[in-house]
């Protein structure tokens, strides 16, 4: 840092530093300037002293996994037992994230694979992922971007990003666009502002979504003028990324209060860390207070299978295990869906205990958060309305300015469909077509 600061806990002693440098403290360019790059830094700020084995090892870690931690987010350590705490985790390096598990992959989502034109993934037929930027306010240690995330090469220039926007222009089935990277609230004001304007002037791109983790790592990203931007766009939503009470601070308070305030929808996407939040209550309190600061708490991550990250990973059992003491103990619009982001680009699975124990004809066998085993009978004389498409002969009112013309089903509801003929979903390259067609020895 170029200015030694002492902080802790999101508290500042105004008998130590001046007013000049509170207003400083407050200024998001002047935290990402004065971020944290080396453990001496981290030493001084936090009273603590590593060994040199230790220090070597986290610097071991750095050479290939960066560090970078705002000096605000570090204020939130608890300095009576860093190590221990679930901010420092989450921002210091650790050097078992060198020791690569059997699983770990580089590109475990296939973000890249399933990516027509740089910059773009698009996995799900209506929806697209758009990389905007590679930089983050802060390096979290759990990233499933590790491979790309403060790589300063493959920032998208504008070229890429202008492509990307031609590929949506020429893509009508998109009608939902997640702008993320890195953070794209990295970005100035007026550059996000020009993405946001040629985004919403695609007509079939209904909704914008923005992924940031500013109001948890720097807050003071969230200002007036960056508000008076976003307020500008009607299909804006932001998705956030607390994973512990503890970051919900009176900064981050006032941020996400700026957000709702402007008409701006907030939800919330966390992930399930070993030794951080993998505990009901924790999980619990988090959504509370979420709530409370008109945060939707929107899906719970099971960690991915990036390189590094198999000491933060958990046992899924430990996830349903959460989601058991979440469903019916709180506010149903409080509970995230838990869920797998899939290895191989196959999307989020959601994983959930199970409630529909069995089913016959007429009823269905379910039970409820307490263990109350109950019954659901279905009607006698309910007979489904069969569709071929032909809207416009249906008793069903659709019309809706010819939507979903070119309509087309996919996977499961392929199969479901009445006006699709197949009968099979059947993986490529079975052994038993090898058996069945004389080539097997």
């Amino acid at each position: 840092m170029q200015e030694t600061i002492n902080i802790t806990k999101d508290r500042i002693n105004n008998e130590e530093i001046s007013k000049i440098l509170l207003d400083k403290w407050y200024d998001w360019k002047w935290q990402l300037k004065n971020s944290i790059h080396k453990v001496e830094t981290v030493e001084k700020i936090l009273g603590v002293t590593f060994s040199d084995k230790k220090k070597q090892a986290i610097k071991t870690t750095i050479e290939k996994f960066p560090m970078s931690v705002t000096p605000y987010y570090l204020s939130l350590v608890d300095t009576d037992d860093p190590e221990n705490d679930p901010v420092f985790k989450q921002c210091f390096p650790d050097i078992r994230e060198l020791s690569l598990s059997n699983c770990d992959m580089s590109d475990p989502l296939h973000e890249d694979k399933d990516s027509p034109v740089e910059g773009i993934t698009h996995r799900y037929p209506d929806r697209v992922l758009f990389h905007i930027s590679n930089v983050c306010a802060m390096y979290c240690r759990h990233c499933t971007r590790k491979r790309k995330v403060g790589d300063v090469d493959s920032i998208p220039s504008k070229e890429v990003i202008l492509k990307g926007i031609e590929y949506l222009k020429n893509t009508p089935q998109v009608r939902d666009v997640l702008i993320s990277g890195g953070d794209p609230l990295m970005l100035s004001d007026d550059y996000l502002d020009w993405i946001l304007s040629q985004l919403s002037e695609i007509p079939h791109v209904e909704v914008i979504r923005i992924g940031s983790r500013m109001p948890v790592v720097l807050p003071y990203r969230i200002t007036d003028e960056l508000v008076e931007v976003l307020k500008k766009y009607d299909n804006i939503w932001l998705n956030t990324h607390f994973n512990h009470p503890r970051e919900i601070t009176g900064s981050s308070r006032r941020a996400l209060k700026k957000l709702s305030g402007a008409g701006i929808p907030l939800g919330n996407q966390s992930v399930l860390l070993r030794d951080v939040n993998d505990c009901p209550r924790i999980m619990k309190r988090l959504v509370h207070k979420l709530t409370a600061n008109k945060v939707r708490p929107y899906y719970l991550y099971q960690c991915d299978l990036s390189e590094g990250l198999e000491h933060f990973r958990t046992n899924v059992g430990k996830g349903i295990e959460i989601m058991e003491n979440l469903r019916g103990h709180t506010s149903g619009f409080a509970v995230p869906t838990y869920v797998i982001d899939a290895p191989g680009g196959g999307g989020k699975i959601p994983v959930m205990p199970s409630y529909l124990i069995s089913w016959s004809t007429n009823k269905v066998i379910l039970r409820n958060y307490e263990g109350v085993i109950t019954t659901y009978k279905m009607p006698d004389d309910y007979k489904h309305n069969e569709c071929d498409l032909e809207c416009e002969n249906c008793n069903l009112t659709l019309k809706t300015e010819n939507d979903d013309l070119e309509y087309k089903t996919i996977g499961i509801s392929k199969l479901l469909s009445d006006y699709e003929e197949e009968i099979t979903l059947t993986p490529e390259n079975l052994e038993r077509d090898t058996r069945n067609s004389g080539d097997a020895s």
